[in-house]
């Protein structure tokens, strides 16, 4: 496919990135603060966001009260945001 002009056009430069540069520096830092959490939060933050469970269900699932995954949760993100 060419343009007006006659150059080629590229399926990317049709698409574009949709990923600016600051979204590929949030992942990466994101990323590493997710290293920095236990194991058990990371388990939580994964059976609650990336499975789409409740609180309940995480806790019957790993053996803990729902207001222990609660502050668990509530800690894990605010360690991910700072």
């Amino acid at each position: 496919v060419y343009n007006e002009g006659g150059d080629a056009i590229y399926v990317m430069d049709q698409i574009g990135d949709k990923n600016t540069p600051d979204s590929w520096m949030d992942e990466i830092l994101i990323r590493d603060q997710i290293k920095k959490l236990s194991q058990r939060e990371k388990n939580i933050l994964n059976l609650r966001f990336m499975l789409g469970k409740t609180q309940t269900e995480v806790a019957k699932e790993i053996g803990i009260s729902q207001a222990q995954v609660s502050r668990l949760e509530k800690g894990a993100l605010k360690k991910i945001k700072n």
